[in-house]
């Protein structure tokens, strides 16, 4: 375990999550996993998602995960945003801006107050809808009027805003703010990014595809390679693809979204899931995909 730490310090916040003292000598990751009730596969799957942004997981991988210790890290990471990452960037912030004015002062306050509500909002729809949903499944309790695609066409980005934040702060704030004080303040945002993005990856790449195993268990019987995990990831939905011409068109985020009648974050996720799914990235590459696809006419592209 000290050699894992020793390689990522980033997992130091991975361990206090699964309730794991960092007094662990020589001792082994599976003998701390065992003394503190975690897995010891689904402890590792973590900490690769941690230390490597391009890593996903296999479905062999999943499958030998326990989804319990995923739900109580997810818990416990509710926790660690809303009564620590988020208090401290306010304090921080509240510092930052003191020399400001009053107008000024006002315009970060309700921007940061905004982005507070959203998140906050996001973890109370996984902790009274998505959390007991699974809890339920696996008890075999199924509620019939919920499944993990309704949460995966809710998830919102919730990192997004910090970049705003971010550039907020290294271009708009007066030079009588500290520059030590904005370092200290950049430092920490892009670290709880940086946190949330792995909090993203970990919902998205492991408990959407246990929950559907859950749900559908005779789909996920047969040996299912790699081939077949790019297949079914090739699977557009109905909206996705309109969301897709809608890109291929040159459409931004606010164009799609007053087309669609929906959210603008509702077209990120949407993207998000169209790239996740087919690998493609670029708007350039997105179109050529979505003409192959005959999803759209070549003459209709400006």
């Amino acid at each position: 375990m000290a050699d894992l730490v020793e390689r990522d310090f980033h997992l130091l916040g991975l361990l206090a999550r699964f309730g794991i003292e960092q007094r662990f000598g020589d001792s082994s990751v599976e003998t701390i996993c065992l003394e503190a009730d975690v897995d010891a596969d689904t402890f590792l799957l973590l900490c690769e998602i941690y230390a490597s942004a391009d890593f996903r997981p296999t479905m062999e991988m999943l499958r030998a995960c326990r989804i319990q210790d995923i739900l109580h890290y997810l818990n416990q990471s509710h926790d660690y945003y809303v009564n620590r990452s988020l208090v401290d960037l306010a304090n921080a912030l509240e510092d930052l801006v003191e020399p400001c004015t009053p107008t000024q002062k006002q315009v970060i306050h309700r921007f940061f107050a905004d982005y507070r509500t959203e998140l906050q909002r996001h973890f109370d729809y996984e902790e009274r809808a998505v959390i007991p949903y699974v809890r339920n499944l696996l008890v075999g309790n199924r509620n019939t009027s919920f499944t993990i695609d309704r949460f995966e066409e809710n998830h919102t980005q919730i990192h997004e805003t910090l970049s705003d934040l971010k550039n907020l702060i290294m271009k708009s704030l007066p030079d009588a703010c500290s520059n030590e004080k904005r370092i200290s303040v950049l430092l920490s945002i892009y670290n709880l990014q940086q946190d949330l993005d792995h909090h993203t990856c970990i919902e998205d790449d492991v408990l959407v595809p246990m929950v559907r195993m859950l749900e559908s268990p005779g789909r996920f019987t047969a040996p299912y390679d790699n081939a077949q995990q790019d297949a079914q990831r090739e699977e557009l939905s109905a909206r996705e693809k309109e969301i897709l011409v809608s890109v291929a068109q040159g459409l931004l985020n606010k164009e799609i979204a007053d087309r669609h009648n929906i959210s603008i974050n509702t077209v990120i996720t949407h993207r998000k899931n169209i790239t996740r799914k087919i690998g493609i990235k670029t708007v350039a590459g997105l179109t050529a995909y979505a003409i192959l696809n005959n999803l759209i006419d070549i003459n209709s592209i400006e």
